[in-house]
């Protein structure tokens, strides 16, 4: 899969949060997009994700050498971000079984449940869960899911030592043919990343 973005440039009431972004993404690749709070990296990450639209500019994707309109971009992208809920009204096992039924997974519930560390958890409603629990969560459904694009914002939110472990050992193991790309300001959330951005450099 490649990304290309050409131009981009977004606004919000007048405000210019950045411009003239230009950049090929191809996998497998990691990326970090890095800035303060309110920098404008999380919007570039939903640009890209085509969740919101650009000001100006166009973002190009291609899968096997064909063209992909952005209206179907959501089929090859998942994402873990703070602004994602939870089905909380459900248990770990029904919410999984749910979101799998929407994105090919790369194991089966069960080996993903003991994964994150949550087998003793599965039958609690996830509205009982601390939120370094539902950090785990949200990781899994986005790594876990098939997708050749992974969109990680903020992926540590919440997470203790023991969850920066699990995010390591997640980066690992399931990457490496996928392009990734993290909006963080923490310097381990980006670690992984050999190619690092910033946004203030394209106001």
């Amino acid at each position: 899969m490649q990304i290309e973005l050409v131009n981009i440039e977004k606004k919000f009431n007048n405000e210019l949060l950045f411009s003239k972004v230009n950049h090929l993404f191809q996998s497998p690749s990691k990326t970090a997009l890095l800035g303060i709070n309110g920098s404008g990296k999380s919007t570039l990450l939903q640009i890209i994700s085509g969740y919101l639209s650009p000001s100006r500019g166009e973002i190009k994707y291609v899968i096997n050498g064909q063209s992909l309109p952005k209206e179907e971009i959501f089929n090859h992208v998942s994402i873990c971000a703070p602004y994602l809920d939870l089905i909380e009204e459900m248990t770990l096992t029904e919410f999984f079984e749910y979101h799998f039924a929407f994105k090919k997974r790369v194991m089966n519930i069960h080996d993903i449940i003991g994964y994150i560390g949550l087998e003793s958890s599965k039958n609690k409603l996830i509205e009982k869960y601390s939120s370094g629990m539902k950090q785990r969560v949200k990781l899994a459904q986005a790594f876990f899911s098939e997708s050749p694009l992974l969109l990680l914002d903020e992926p540590c939110t919440n997470l203790d030592e023991d969850g920066f472990a699990l995010f390591d050992k997640l980066m690992n193991d399931f990457t490496a043919k996928r392009i990734v790309i993290i909006a963080s300001n923490d310097a381990a959330e980006s670690k992984h990343c050999n190619e690092k951005y910033y946004i203030k450099d394209f106001k």
